[in-house]
C-alpha cells in the first residue's frame, strides 16, 4: 500500500489553474522530492492533500483512504512544516513545542533527539519565539512536525533559512527515519537538496508533472558530456547516450590518457524537460 496516492488533481484561482491534473504516489518508506520553482504548485498540491485547501478536481487517499480532508486519526500519522510557518510569538520554545504534541495527541518522542541532531541550543527553549532568529524558528517548526514520530513526514521548503551545516544535519535525519519505515515527502527548489536524498522526484512545472521518477532514470534520458585526453595532451569533448558498459567499452578502445564522465546536473536537466514539454 502506497502512503500517500494523488489522482488527477486540479485547483483552480479563479481563471487561473494552479494545479492541472496532477497524478502521483508516494511509497511507504521512501524520501519522495517535489521539485519545481516558486509558483510551480508545489505548495497548492501539499495543501489540498492536507485538506487546508479545496481541490476542483481530483482524488486523494492517505494510506489507501480517499476523503478531501484527513480524518483526525490520519492527522495522527502525519507531520507537516507549512511552507509559510507561523508560530506563536508569545510562548517560549518550549512551549509551543507541548502545544503542538497535545495537537496530535501523542508524546514527542524524538524532540530533543532531533533538536540536538540539528545544533538546537536546548537552553533557548525557554525564551520566547519572537526572540528567535529565522533559522530558529525554523527549526522549532520541524521539531514540531518530527517530534511525534509520524508515519509520514510532509515538509513544504523545510531548510529555509537554515545554514548549510544545519540543512545536512536534517537531510540525514530524513534519510534516518526512511531507513526505518518512516515516509517523506519534501517540497524544494533546492537542486542539490533533492540530489542528496530522494529515492524519487516529481518535477512540477507550471502546475504539471514533468517527470516522475529516480534521479538514474532522469539522467538516463540525457546524455553524458565526456570529456578525454589524448596522446599528445590534446583535448576533446563530446556527448554520449547509451549504457555505462558502452561507454566504458569505448574509451577503452580510445585508449585516452585521462578522461572525465559528467552528467547534466539536476538543474539543467531541469530546464531542459520544462523546455521540451512546453515547446510541444
Amino acid at each position: 500500500m502506497n502512503a500517500i496516492e494523488i489522482e488527477d488533481l486540479t485547483i483552480r484561482y479563479g481563471a487561473e489553474t494552479a494545479v492541472d491534473a496532477l497524478s502521483f504516489d508516494v511509497r511507504r518508506g521512501e524520501v519522495f522530492g517535489f521539485l519545481g520553482p516558486n509558483g510551480a504548485g508545489k505548495t497548492s498540491t501539499l495543501r489540498a492533500l492536507l485538506g487546508l485547501l479545496k481541490p476542483d478536481e481530483g482524488v486523494m487517499r492517505w494510506f489507501g483512504n480517499a476523503a478531501l480532508v484527513p480524518n483526525e486519526e490520519t492527522r495522527r500519522r502525519i507531520g507537516y512544516l507549512p511552507g509559510d510557518l507561523a508560530l506563536p510569538n508569545f510562548l517560549t520554545g518550549c512551549e509551543t513545542l507541548t502545544f503542538f504534541a497535545d495537537l496530535h495527541g501523542k508524546p514527542a518522542l524524538h524532540r530533543d533527539e532531533f533538536l540536538d541532531h540539528l545544533g538546537f541550543d536546548r537552553k533557548a527553549l525557554r525564551r520566547k519565539v519572537r526572540t528567535y532568529s529565522t533559522g530558529m524558528r525554523q527549526m522549532i517548526g520541524l521539531a514540531t512536525a518530527v517530534q511525534h514520530d509520524p508515519e509520514v513526514l510532509v515538509l513544504d521548503e523545510p531548510t529555509t533559512g537554515l545554514d548549510p551545516l544545519v540543512r545536512g544535519n536534517l537531510i540525514a535525519w530524513l534519510q534516518q527515519r526512511a531507513a526505518v519505515g518512516r515516509t517523506v515527502l519534501f517540497s524544494s527548489h533546492v537542486l542539490s537538496e533533492i540530489e542528496a536524498c530522494a529515492d524519487r522526484i516529481a518535477l512540477i512545472h507550471r502546475g504539471r508533472i514533468r517527470f516522475l521518477g529516480s534521479l538514474s532514470d532522469l539522467r538516463g534520458q540525457f546524455p553524458r558530456r565526456v570529456t578525454v585526453v589524448e596522446v599528445g595532451g590534446a583535448r576533446r569533448t563530446f556527448d554520449r547516450n547509451g549504457t555505462a558498459m558502452e561507454l566504458i567499452e569505448e574509451l577503452r578502445a580510445m585508449q585516452p590518457l585521462d578522461f572525465e564522465v559528467r552528467y547534466a546536473d539536476l538543474g539543467s536537466l531541469f530546464r531542459s524537460l520544462a523546455d521540451n514539454k512546453e515547446g510541444a
